[in-house]
């Protein structure tokens, strides 16, 4: 392709609204427009981008047994309302009539669909298990869409999903597509992690979410160093503090009522009192359908909701803003109502003489110690993780990331196949709900994280495997021939090799062909220029990803650099 001919609207400056990297980049190098708030057009350097990821996720997901189908956007409202989801998705949905009046959703995932596509023509145990993808638009009406294709409300994924006869078959089809997630990130060239995630909105009991790693991802992970033992913040299991099992009182000082007053945050509290934060103990009430909740942990660590509803067993969980008889802010474990539930942190096992809300406006208690004035028979990990926490898995040290969701596993197990009556005859000829895994790759998301985590200052580093196109040939001086004719020479040659390369052909200055370059991203730039000819018949080849320069013999050039483009096609930088 020559550069001349190729649409590549580069520009200057980025929008205002684009923070990171990736929408910067993006914008400025030509790659996509924004038509609307979270909807943008792909260019074509964008389309082969996309290109390259869906076919990397094709072949991959074929070699596990998947195979692909195409299902509709515009999905109908009976099939939503069968599986529950039609009133509970929310806003998000984006909903829609046809000139009948019939209610229709813009698919922000594909459950009831393809429930209801299998359930229609698989009907014996012998047709399972049946494992179905899908490559395509999706739509989610995102309240505050943000940061480009990151978070944008028109996207490309990969939706996936199994059906099998029981939940030990499942896991085997769950382990098939775990498996071929690691191979697509790996040939993808990004350094990324499994991550076991909660299951969320979705539902079900087992999940991985695929982090690609980089400093402005909007995930937290943590990862043990022992282990490899890796999770969200959310979801790590942090080791058991040691303490007595009895949860005796380990200090001496009196229970002292004194006042606090407007002090109802942990941090005005240590300040008032002249005591860190963690002498204080949190307290914080919850709603919830099994009644009032009050948690405890200590003062300088954040609660988990998720680990709180988990261990009390609710299906709703809402903090209490100071309703009713409570005072918000001065909420403690004593003199607690019995109808209350109270739920400890594993961090207070181990508190001495310290301070927690009294139950009253503007009134604290100093000096409080375990087994005399609150009694606890038993703590939980209810926190949210920290880096250098201690791993629960193995009591290894947790190290801490920034992450970027590109994909994610789900057990779901029977959750839509019940609700929708997708039932198969087992051997024995009675009525069995099929079980199901789903499987989601957010491919526009991949290149915004790609490049998240491979840019400079100067532009993107795209790794060999997305790259637009893998090498750019830069002929220097249009005013000598030998450059021109050099620069023309090398270029078939490298296209006759199954390169896929760039000619800048433009007749500008050579620095607006090295920022157009760097910008683009281009893997490798083969730079030719009068002096390199003219002294020795030498070449400059440029790595863009180290920005090292190898000078090399015009004879041996195309043969060097196909050598690197074979070998970052392989996947230069990989992790799992």
């Amino acid at each position: 392709m020559l550069m001349s001919r190729l649409h590549i609207p580069t520009l200057k400056d980025a929008p205002k609204e684009a923070e990171i990297p990736s929408h910067i980049l993006l914008t400025r190098g030509g790659y996509i427009r924004k038509e609307a708030a979270g909807i943008y057009s792909y260019l074509p350097l964008a389309v082969r981008v996309l290109h390259k990821i869906s076919r990397i996720v094709r072949e991959e997901l074929d070699r596990a047994g998947a195979q692909e189908v195409l299902l509709p956007t515009i999905q109908p409202s009976e099939l939503w309302a069968e599986s529950g989801r039609w009133e509970q998705y929310g806003p998000e949905l984006l909903r829609v009539s046809d000139r009948k009046n019939n209610d229709f959703c813009y698919a922000p995932t594909a459950e009831e669909v393809i429930t209801a596509l299998v359930r229609r023509d698989v009907k014996s145990w012998r047709q399972l298990p049946v494992n179905l993808y899908q490559v395509g638009t999706k739509f989610r009406d995102e309240i505050r869409p943000r940061a480009g294709l990151m978070r944008g409300r028109e996207f490309i994924m990969k939706d996936g999903y199994s059906f099998d006869v029981d939940d030990e078959a499942a896991g085997k089809s769950y382990d098939a597509m775990f498996d071929a997630y690691h191979r697509i990130f790996e040939r993808c060239g990004l350094a990324f992690r499994p991550v076991e995630a909660d299951t969320g909105a979705i539902g079900g009991s087992r999940s991985h979410e695929f982090q690609v790693l980089a400093e402005t991802g909007e995930d937290s992970i943590v990862s043990c160093k022992s282990c490899n033992y890796t999770a969200n913040v959310e979801k790590a299991e942090i080791a058991r503090a040691h303490a007595n099992p009895e949860l005796a009182a380990q200090g001496e000082a009196e229970l002292t009522l004194v006042d606090t007053p407007g002090q109802k945050r942990v941090e005005d509290v240590a300040a008032f009192l002249k005591v860190k934060k963690k002498k204080i103990m949190k307290s914080l009430l919850f709603d919830s359908d099994k009644g009032p909740v009050l948690a405890l942990i200590r003062g300088d660590y954040e609660l988990n909701d998720l680990k709180l509803k988990a261990v009390v067993g609710a299906s709703e969980l809402t903090l209490n803003e100071g309703k009713g008889d409570w005072e918000h802010g001065f909420i403690g474990p004593i003199n607690t109502p019995g109808s209350v539930t109270i739920v400890a942190d594993d961090s207070v096992r181990n508190l001495a003489d310290f301070v927690c809300g009294a139950n009253a406006a503007d009134k604290h208690y100093t000096g409080v110690n375990l087994g005399r004035d609150v009694a606890l028979t038993e703590t939980h990990d209810l926190r949210v993780a920290k880096n250098k926490d201690r791993c629960g898995r193995c009591q290894g040290t947790f190290q801490f990331f920034r992450g970027i969701e590109v994909g994610h596993v789900f057990f779901l197990g029977t959750k839509y196949s019940k609700a929708m009556k997708c039932t198969y005859l087992d051997q024995e000829g009675s009525d069995r709900e099929m079980v199901m895994g789903c499987y989601g790759i957010g491919v526009s998301r991949i290149m915004a994280a790609a490049i998240e985590q491979n840019h400079d200052k100067w532009g993107m580093q795209w790794p060999v495997p997305l790259a637009p196109y893998e090498a750019l040939v830069l002929p220097l001086n249009n005013d000598d021939e030998a450059v021109v004719e050099t620069g023309k020479r090398l270029y078939r040659e490298l296209q006759d090799a199954g390169i896929e390369v760039v000619l800048d052909d433009r007749d500008i200055r050579p620095g607006g062909k090295f920022k157009d370059g760097d910008l683009v991203g281009f893997p490798y730039q083969l730079v030719i220029g009068s002096r390199g000819l003219q002294g020795g018949g030498m070449v400059e080849i440029k790595d863009r990803k180290t920005n090292e320069k190898l000078s090399v013999p015009v004879a041996e050039a195309v043969e060097k650099l196909v050598g690197l483009v074979i070998a970052g096609r392989q996947g230069g930088q990989t992790g799992g």
